[in-house]
């Protein structure tokens, strides 16, 4: 991989990390909050609906995207690890892929599945959303905080080629 391409590579990995961070961030700081305010059916109805919205290209192409330059990312760093900035570039794509991507699947993702199959109506729906808030919230702020690290790691791995 030339040095250019590294670079632009890193770069686009880096404003990947911190757009998807930023909007992790929006919902582990006041949407998952504003929806447990509404009452369990309201709250249920527009979490579902957010969850089949989501599954879009406009988000899906950088959600997705960024994890595709991360892992090109660390394989070249690996490759070439002696080189500035190898070090930044493994660890912060790493972090994305294992941090966002793999927590999605493994935490975040069955919660919604779940919450999907629930009438928002139910008593069964209400307990389930008494649960979920909490724990897709703070699983969502794992994907926050790897995400936005992430970010930083890359840019200062630009910082040092």
């Amino acid at each position: 991989m030339t040095d250019a391409m590294l670079v632009g590579l890193t770069l686009g990995a880096a404003l990947g990390c911190a757009l998807v961070g930023g909007v992790f961030f929006a919902f582990s700081s006041f949407v998952m909050a504003a929806l447990a305010r509404l009452p369990p059916a309201h709250g249920i109805a527009a979490m579902q609906s957010i969850n089949r919205v989501v599954l879009t290209p406009w988000f899906m192409a950088p959600f997705f995207g960024t994890a595709i330059a991360c892992l090109i990312l660390v394989v070249a760093s690996l490759v070439g690890r002696g080189e500035p900035g190898a070090p930044l570039r493994i660890i912060g794509g790493g972090l994305y892929v294992v941090g966002c991507i793999a927590v999605t699947i493994v935490r975040n993702v069955p919660r919604n599945d779940a919450l999907a199959a629930v009438d928002p109506n139910s008593d069964a729906g209400a307990a389930l959303w008494a649960s979920y808030v909490p724990g897709w919230t703070r699983w969502n702020t794992v994907r926050t905080v790897a995400s936005l690290l992430a970010s930083v790691l890359l840019i200062l791995a630009l910082l040092t080629d």
